[in-house]
């Protein structure tokens, strides 16, 4: 599955438009190397995001095609959601 279509499917980003900007904005990395919108993901893979000073890592549990709203956190793992990066760096 396209990473855009996951975050989107798994409701780490609710819109595909921002999932798709945030890919190509390079603040999402898929195993340690920048993603593009269209790189595929499979279970298994880590997955980091920036947004502004947060930082999440998650670990890819499922990729399904559709999930009920209820059920699209068990498709992921929190591995840490770390806020204010940006600030400790300055």
């Amino acid at each position: 599955m396209r990473l855009d279509k996951y975050l989107k499917v798994s409701r780490i980003i609710k819109r595909r438009t921002v999932a798709n900007e945030a890919c190509a904005g390079g603040r999402v990395s898929l195993n340690g190397k920048v993603a593009k919108p269209g790189a595929e993901v499979k279970v298994g893979d880590e997955m980091t995001i920036r947004f502004g000073d947060k930082l999440g890592r998650y670990q890819i549990l499922a990729v399904n095609e559709t999930v009920r709203k209820g059920d699209a956190a068990e498709m992921y793992r929190i591995l840490s959601e770390d806020a204010g990066m940006d600030a400790e760096r300055s």
